[in-house]
């Protein structure tokens, strides 16, 4: 392998055209100069320079390293400067949630990476617990969570709330227990979490959403209402998620007496710097939350 500092020593040899100035130029002795060039011949099996006395040219071989070395010289220049660089609008930032955050968020940064093109945004939709194993294990950058994590490396700050929301067909008013037992309940990955949350507080009657005969299932956050829309049941959502649905004339959201939100928790790998552009992603989630 060719020793960089060999290489500074020839180009700029190459380029200054005299060994002494070469050697005041880069605070080293003219035989330590020699000395460097000699090992770059040794390294490429060729003659580098024509010695004519105290003058020297680059042979041909010569020519060509130096055409090849001085790029490689330029970027090791400018590596220390790319690598303090820490641009707020230009890099991937690698976001996780679960899917009703994300029905919220993920429309409103590619907005954001609109506005700056060289910001890329990489969203994952995932649940709370798959989410801050990702935090931990450096797969992502930024998550967020309706629970705060239990794992040491994962920092997590209340950002909002969210709430949740029962959901009917559009024909149903004031929805009683017997209502919703006939309905029966469309099931999602976090139906018996949100539905016990919501439900335990205004229905005397739940105990666990097993009480409902199940009227289906889907784990596509975009599709779980599309069943309730058809009057195939109800279901509990968050209420972003309510909000992306595309026919929402069709359902009928319903604040209960006793409103229940989930805390929204944006979470870091506490290990790790947060740069520029991760900050500025956090800083729109908070607003756009």
């Amino acid at each position: 392998m060719i020793n960089p500092v060999w290489l500074r020593s020839f180009c700029t040899l190459a380029e200054v055209g005299h060994f002494t100035r070469t050697a005041q130029r880069l605070h080293m002795t003219q035989s330590g100069v020699s000395q460097h060039v000699r090992k770059l011949e040794e390294v490429v099996g060729k003659a580098l320079l024509v010695r004519q006395g105290k003058q020297f040219t680059l042979t041909e071989a010569g020519e060509r390293l130096y055409v090849e070395a001085r790029e490689i010289i330029n970027s090791l220049s400018n590596l220390e400067q790319r690598v303090l660089e820490d641009p707020p609008y230009e890099g991937i930032v690698r976001v996780m949630s679960p899917g009703s955050i994300g029905s919220r968020l993920y429309p409103r940064l590619l907005d954001l990476q609109q506005q700056h093109p060289k910001l890329i945004i990489d969203y994952r939709f995932a649940p709370n617990a798959d989410v801050e194993i990702a935090i931990a294990e450096h797969r992502a950058d930024i998550g967020f969570t309706t629970i705060p994590s239990s794992l040491d490396d994962v920092s997590c700050k209340a950002v909002a709330e969210e709430a949740l929301l029962l959901l009917t067909p559009v024909d149903v008013g004031d929805p009683s227990w017997e209502q919703l037992q006939q309905l029966g309940f469309i099931d999602h990955p976090d139906g018996a979490h949100h539905a016990g949350l919501l439900l335990r507080p205004n229905y005397p009657e739940f105990q666990h959403k097993r009480q409902f005969k199940r009227a289906g299932f889907s784990n596509q956050i975009s599709l779980i209402l599309e069943p309730v829309s058809r009057g195939l049941g109800f279901t509990v959502l968050p209420a972003f998620a309510v909000e992306a649905f595309q026919k929402p004339e069709q359902i009928k959201a319903h604040r209960l007496s006793k409103p229940i939100s989930e805390i929204l928790y944006v979470c870091t790998n506490s290990t790790r710097a947060i740069a520029k552009r991760m900050d500025i992603v956090i800083a729109e989630t908070k607003r756009l939350l």
